[in-house]
């Protein structure tokens, strides 16, 4: 499967609340057709989309994600600390993201965050929502730098491809990737170099990079072969 050459990251994380509805509909109306996002476990068992451990970066308030419940992160206001224009945007579950999605026809790249997580207790949970409610075929890749996460999701939904992630490529990266039936590397752009990228390319894999945030180096690595770049800025990077 392939992806769009420009994916939003965290919807598009310089121009609306990162990971939330209104970061969707910011890429959406830029014109991108995918975007990536982070799913997270609450300690009531409910998957989120969010990115760190805490809340208290992204939202007004402050915890652990595992120490919180759906109802407790849904009165937290995730938009107001970006600016005042999207004050009372709330942290989206991933039901409401693939809602969402599914409405407009974007492509969805879901990273799995491990965080604090016995990998079963997030990974199927996952698998049983994305058994209930899915995007349609090629408009969803699930992605992880936790090997085991994604071997376990690789067993259990087969179906879906995935991405293998790594800050840089390790030495066993072909090991790794084949264990967990990866059809991409999604890599950080930069230690990366072009012998790296062909190396990847020529293995019969795509490779997507993050967090490509100027036209120069997206041109640069679109020109090393990359499927695409990950960007927090669309309106920055245009292919």
């Amino acid at each position: 499967m392939r992806m769009s050459a420009v994916i939003g990251h965290r919807g598009a994380a310089q121009l609306a609340p990162e990971n939330t509805l209104a970061g969707i509909r910011t890429a959406h109306a830029l014109g991108l057709e995918w975007v990536e996002m982070d799913v997270v476990l609450l300690g009531d068992g409910q998957l989120v989309i969010h990115h760190d451990q805490a809340v208290n970066r992204c939202t007004n308030g402050s915890g652990e994600l595992l120490s919180s419940t759906l109802e407790e992160i849904k009165a937290l206001d995730a938009g107001v600390g970006f600016s005042k224009e999207f004050a009372g945007e709330e942290v989206p579950t991933l039901k409401e993201v693939i809602d969402l999605l599914s409405e407009l026809g974007m492509g969805l790249n879901l990273e799995i965050k491990m965080h604090k997580h016995p990998v079963d207790k997030l990974v199927l949970p996952v698998v049983e929502a994305l058994k209930q409610k899915s995007l349609p075929d090629g408009k969803l890749l699930v992605s992880s730098f936790d090997h085991d996460a994604l071997k376990l999701f690789h067993e259990h939904m087969p179906a879906i491809p995935v991405a293998h992630l790594f800050e840089k490529l390790s030495v066993d990266w072909q090991e790794q990737a084949r264990k967990v039936g990866a059809v991409a590397i999604n890599l950080g752009q930069k230690p990366l170099k072009r012998s790296q990228v062909q190396e990847v390319i020529n293995e019969g894999y795509e490779v997507y990079c993050y967090t490509v945030n100027s036209q120069s180096r997206a041109d640069e690595l679109w020109s090393w072969g990359v499927s695409g770049v990950f960007t927090d800025n669309p309106k920055l990077v245009i292919r």
